[in-house]
């Protein structure tokens, strides 16, 4: 499914990327609250943090299992690479939002449509 989307203003790409950046020290919760106020007001917008969302819960899930893995000690390096790749591909997609492209996490599951 190829949906073309409109080009978005100054203030759509702002918070696309404040909303991509606010993964890296709050989790989901950012991308979970600009979804559902703005979700109907801008295509662009309900795109960009649906797919930080989703971004956001994949990283949770990993987490989960890395602290599992914990126990046999590979956990820790796992933890430390899933810390890291936040950061990396959060700062990615904030700096692609920034100029209003429009930006997919690679090793995400698409829960939410």
């Amino acid at each position: 499914m190829t949906t073309e989307l409109t080009v978005p203003s100054s203030d759509d790409k702002n918070i696309a990327t404040i909303t991509h950046l606010g993964g890296i020290l709050f989790s989901f919760i950012p991308a979970l609250i600009v979804w559902l106020l703005k979700k109907d007001d801008s295509e662009y917008i309900a795109a960009q943090a649906r797919e930080a969302l989703n971004f956001q819960i994949t990283l949770l899930l990993a987490q989960f299992i890395a602290y599992i893995l914990v126990f046999i000690l590979v956990g820790f390096l796992l933890l430390g690479l899933i810390w890291l790749f936040n950061i990396v591909f959060c700062i990615i997609a904030a700096i692609s939002t920034s100029k209003g492209e429009n930006y997919r996490y690679p090793f995400t599951l698409r829960l939410i449509n």
